[in-house]
């Protein structure tokens, strides 16, 4: 088996869906060695939003410090070895392919998940590489989440918002009580989770588990100092330090929450100001990107992977603090067919934009045109493309050099623009 013989077998496996539970990925991860007990220390990551910021920002820090770092995140944007890397570097093709052919038959047998599959494979990398330091992104949720067979060191849960309510439930309570389902006896556990009705069950779960809670916003304490795009300044106060003024290359003062939990957790592992400096000035060098990345100047355009009413209201808020500093703003956006699109193109009508509505790639995108009518009932003006590509190129006709470019609503829709080469007009006319 070679690797498109390996992505021939993965991705026909997104036709099982989601299917919640645990004995399917013990029994891949059981051919494989169990490696899920070998991956050094554990840093478990869970929220709505924010948690693949939060676990790159922690990556970045523990490698800084000199620790072999695994990073397992989802989804990928580009190739599929983007989401399990060492010390920033993706799996090597070679042995997707070796991976994908010991655990084939199991697969079929059991009818594994495609992020089941990717996970057993993700650990079995690590394991096979000594990490010393393993960060996991959930998927969804936590409590039947593939990657909840960790025995974590740390628990990070970022945020709780609505998001794929149909399997976390429909209220703040139910959702956090999921996530906090991956807090196992003994962890350290970090939260920016402060509403009562959220906060609640991650600090019963918590103390179930024996488990110390320390809450941003309690124990730990950050303001912004500047921001621009592609450059945050922010300061954390904990019990036992103050970090003056960090750097990150980051555009939108809403990850300053993550950032800060980044910071408390290596804290916690013992890890050194200058460490945590360092990391996450190279926080990209994690392979971390599209979360209002800039990608293109004269006009700016940025990349943004925002995907639910929360994530685009942030972004929004962002947008609206820099919006004078443009003549006209465009937003390209595509979104799934799970997602609240009237609330979020509510949120997009603050940045008195220009609303440009495209299908994605997928057979689980809103309709363009469905998702352009519902931008009109809101008197935004709106353009209407079967594709990405075709939203780009006319974008690339009338958007003029002091313009704002905006991307965003789907993982599918940056990885299509990444694909097919980003913001340059060549490659879109």
């Amino acid at each position: 088996m070679n690797y498109q013989d390996a992505l021939d077998f993965l991705y026909p496996l997104h036709r099982f869906g989601i299917k919640p539970g645990l004995e399917r990925v013990f029994g891949l991860l059981a051919v494989l060695g169990s490696p899920h007990r070998r991956l050094g220390t554990v840093v478990h990551v869970a929220g709505t939003n924010g948690k693949g910021t939060t676990a790159a920002a922690i990556a970045a820090v523990f490698q800084a410090s000199g620790k072999k770092t695994a990073l397992y995140t989802s989804p990928h944007l580009v190739d599929f070895t983007e989401r399990m890397r060492v010390n920033g570097e993706c799996i090597p093709h070679e042995l997707v392919a070796s991976y994908c052919s010991q655990i084939k038959s199991r697969v079929e047998e059991c009818h594994a998940t495609f992020f089941e599959v990717t996970t057993a494979i993700a650990f079995a990398w690590f394991a096979s590489e000594n990490v010393e330091v393993t960060i996991v992104e959930t998927g969804m949720g936590g409590r039947l989440d593939a990657t909840n067979v960790v025995h974590s060191d740390y628990v990070v849960i970022t945020s709780i918002g609505q998001d794929h309510t149909g399997w976390l439930g429909s209220t703040p309570a139910l959702i956090a009580a999921e996530k906090a389902a991956i807090i196992k006896k003994g962890s350290q556990v970090f939260s920016a989770v402060t509403e009562q009705q959220a906060a609640m069950p991650i600090r019963t779960a918590a103390e179930c588990c024996e488990a110390p809670l320390s809450v941003l916003g309690i124990d730990a304490h950050c303001h912004v100092d500047s921001e621009e795009i592609g450059r945050l300044e922010l300061s954390v106060r904990t019990a036992k330090h103050q970090y003056e003024r960090l750097m990150v290359p980051l555009t939108g003062t809403f990850h300053v929450s993550n950032i800060s939990l980044a910071v408390m957790v290596a804290e916690a592992a013992g890890i050194e100001e200058p460490s945590v400096r360092n990391g996450l000035r190279n926080l990209l060098q994690t392979g971390y990107r599209a979360r209002l990345e800039k990608i293109s100047a004269n006009p700016d355009v940025l990349l943004d992977v925002s995907h639910n009413a929360d994530g685009i209201e942030e972004t929004v808020n962002t947008l609206v603090r820099l919006r004078n500093r443009y003549r006209d703003l465009f937003v390209l956006i595509g979104l799934a067919s799970d997602k609240d699109a009237r609330a979020i193109v509510k949120h997009l009508k603050r940045l008195s934009c220009r609303l440009v509505a495209v299908s994605l790639l997928s057979d689980r995108s809103i309709p363009a045109l469905e998702l352009g009518g519902i931008a009109e009932a809101e008197d935004i003006p709106t353009m209407v493309f079967n594709s990405s590509i075709e939203g780009l190129g006319y974008l690339s006709e009338v958007a003029e050099a002091d313009d704002l470019v905006l991307v965003t609503g789907s993982f599918y829709l940056a990885g299509e623009v990444l694909s097919n080469g980003g913001w340059h007009k060549e490659s879109i006319t």
